[in-house]
Order: structure tokens, then sequence, then C-alpha cells
């Protein structure tokens, strides 16, 4: 039987609407809070900002009565259970948590003791209690786990998978002692399918940075290998192929023209700052992002060279690229590596075109580059001396675009099977 909780949900982005959806969904009462006025008044006439949150769902969640949205923190005095969902980006290479202390702060106004309060936001080891527990015991005077729960439970969501969602993804729950796991793991039940129980916080906190540091180190080899397998002339991604045969002792990771995303930019840097301040290097996850940071770079180069190839400067060359965002059927332009690579084509002079079903951005920070409206047409990829599949969407055909490019250049394999002398692959 479910223990109905009054719940706060703070941040209403990609992490915390699925959260108060499924959480109302499943019996509990939900104050959605974020402090952009204009989320707060879209989410309440059924508009979802999140693409993994259809309005559909929204209303029909929003209509049962246990699910409202508000930025006015009088709003969610009575919660019990509060749940921190703001994002933690990088500034200046070093974690920068306001967000997170806003949030606190906004917590610390309607915590009373027996309450819970759920940090989910990705952050490095030790912050849910050295920085989150004292300053709501400053403000509040409480203190964890005498007189409330405290918890860290890492947000898991994969924006756009089709198999795995917040309901089957198992949550790992790490509450400031027994009392506290207990009631995280009875609150996250009653939605998801599996819990995990460890510890603590802290170890929650290192599962998190643990998963995401695993894929970054993982695609810089596979990154740092494409580019010397052109230099031997070998085709990695049958390699690859190859490799993943294997039952055991492998997982593929594929190249691409950088890491974007809410997570594997960024998250994996929050353990290496922590690590540093202890006085030591974290040379493997400060490697990978070099060599990741740098294949917009590397790509930029390689369209060059085949430019070259045929006589032709980058200067002066109509590019045209294919998909903004950073991950396939996705309009999430968060930390995508194709502005990066787009200015600095634009710097040697290319007049370059975009293309993106799912982006609605028309134009690029500190960027000429044209938006192509619409369907991709074929003679906009004639006109093109050169094309780019940056990001492999299911709406590109890729027989279209080796029929009508001059030059393709596929950091994607979206062309594999379309084999052609003008087609090149990272």
């Amino acid at each position: 039987m479910v223990t109905t909780r009054d719940v706060c949900v703070i941040g209403l982005g990609y992490v915390g609407l699925p959260l108060a959806c499924a959480a109302a969904e499943a019996g509990h009462r939900v104050t959605g809070y974020d402090s952009d006025r204009a989320r707060v008044d879209g989410l309440s006439q059924g508009r979802s900002p999140v693409e993994d949150v259809e309005d559909r769902w929204l209303e029909k969640v929003t209509a049962t009565g246990r699910l409202s949205f508000t930025d006015d923190p009088a709003d969610i005095q009575g919660s019990d259970t509060f749940v921190i969902c703001v994002p933690t980006p990088l500034k200046e290479k070093s974690p920068d948590l306001t967000m997170v202390d806003s949030a606190v702060d906004v917590v610390a106004t309607a915590l009373r003791p027996a309450d819970m309060v759920i940090l989910e936001s990705t952050t490095y080891p030790g912050t849910t209690e050295d920085r989150v527990a004292p300053r709501l015991a400053e403000v509040t005077g409480l203190r964890a786990p005498e007189d409330y729960h405290l918890v860290f439970s890492p947000e898991r969501i994969d924006p756009g998978n089709p198999v795995y969602s917040l309901q089957n993804t198992p949550r790992v729950v790490g509450g400031l002692g027994p009392a506290a796991g207990d009631a995280a793991t009875s609150f996250y039940s009653s939605f998801i399918d599996e819990v995990h129980r460890v510890s603590g916080p802290r170890e929650a906190e290192m599962a998190k940075l643990l998963e995401n540091t695993y894929r970054h180190v993982n695609i810089a080899l596979v990154n740092e290998m494409a580019i010397f397998c052109e230099e031997l002339g070998i085709d990695l991604w049958e390699a690859i192929d190859a490799a993943s045969t294997k039952p055991f002792g492998f997982a593929p990771f594929t190249p691409g023209p950088g890491v974007g995303g809410h997570c594997i930019p960024v998250d994996p840097s929050y353990l290496s700052w922590r690590v540093r301040r202890l006085g030591y290097p974290f040379r493997f996850v400060e490697l990978a992002a070099e060599i990741n940071d740098r294949m917009p770079h590397y790509v930029a180069s390689r369209i060059a060279d085949l430019l070259n190839d045929v006589h032709k400067s980058v200067d002066g060359a109509r590019i045209l690229v294919l998909g903004l965002a950073y991950k396939r059927d996705l309009g999430d332009l968060r930390e995508s590596p194709a502005p990066v690579l787009i200015r600095r084509l634009e710097s040697r002079g290319a007049l370059v075109r975009w293309h993106d079903p799912h982006v609605h951005l028309r134009e690029i920070a500190d960027s000429a580059a044209v938006a192509v409206e619409g369907e991709l047409r074929a003679e906009e990829l004639a006109a093109a001396d050169l094309v780019v599949v940056h990001t492999d969407h299911s709406a590109y055909d890729p027989a279209m675009i080796v029929r009508h490019a001059r030059r393709v250049f596929d950091t994607r394999n979206l062309t594999a099977g379309h084999r052609a002398a003008h087609v090149f692959r990272l």
C-alpha cells in the first residue's frame, strides 16, 4: 500500500517534470516549483517543455488534481517531501552549485521535523552532507538525520530512450541513516520498479559519477582510435561490430564529433574537481575530456582535407551540417559539439548551412550559419560542396544523402551499407 506524501519537486526540467508527473500518477499530491514564471504558466496550461513528457500525459495527470505548478515559495508550505532537481553546470571547469543553493533556500522556508529532503542533481561526493545539510541547519535549526530525512538519489534520465524510462530504470538511494533510506525507498518504490539502496549519500553520489565517467572515458577511447584508424586505413566501425560479437568482456562504444548532453561533458569534471582538492590529478578523466573536446576541431580538419582532395578550399565552400542536437531524434542542444564545429568551419571561411528537424532554434550564437527550413530536399544536398552528418536522426534517409550529395563526411555511421567513393566516415 502506498503511503501518500505531499511532494514538492523543485526544478521542472528534463528530470523534475517526469518525476512530478510519475509521483502524482502514483497517488502522491505534488507541487512542482520552478523560479521560471513562463515555464510555470506553460505547464499550468498543459504545455510541456520536455520531450519525454507529452502534453497529453501532463494534461491527464494535472486533471487528477494531484499535480499543480507554482513559482511562489509560499505555495509549497505543507509539503513533507522535497525533491531537488535543478541543473548543476560547470563554471570555468569548476562545479557551479548556485541553483542547488537556491533550491535549498526554498526548501528551508517550508521544512519541518520528520520531513524528507532528496537531492537528485548530479554533484561531487560530499555535497549532500557537507553543503545541503549545513545550509538547512543554519536557516531552520533542523539537523539530519536527527530531525529530518536527508537523501541523495541520482537522476538516471536518458532523454529519448524508447526502452528505459523513469519507471523501469533502477533507482539508487543513499539516505543519511537507515530511517532516511527506508523513507526514500518507500517513496520511490511507489512509481519505480526497482530501488537499490546504498549505505549513504556519498556512495550514491559516487555511483552517478562512476556511471558517466565510465562512458566519458570509453567514448574518448574510441574517438582517439578513430583518429589513428584513419591514418592506418582501418574501418573502425567494422572493427567495433566485430568486437561486439564477443559475448563477455566487451561493451561497444562508438566515435562521434564530440560529446554533448546534460551528463557526459559535465559530470566527470565534478569528480575530477573533487579529486584535485585531495591533491591528486585524475588523469583518466582529464585526458578523456581533452580528447572529446578536440573532436569538433578534428572533424573540421578532416572536412578541410576532404575538400582539398578535390582541389576545393574551405574558404568559400558551401557546407551543409545535418543535425544540430547532441543526440539522435532529440532537439536537445545542451553541450552539443555542433555549434563548436560550425564556428570552427566559419573561422576558416566556410559558408555553413544546417538542418535539424527537431531543433526550433533559428540562429546559433556567434555564427552566421543559415538554418534550412522544412524537410531536407535533394536540391539542398546537391548544392553543398560537402555534407556533414553530425546527428543521425532517423528522419534522414541515408540513401538520399548518398545519392544527391557531392561529398559526404559521416561522423555517426548513418550511411553504413551505402558505400560509395564520395562517402567518408569518421
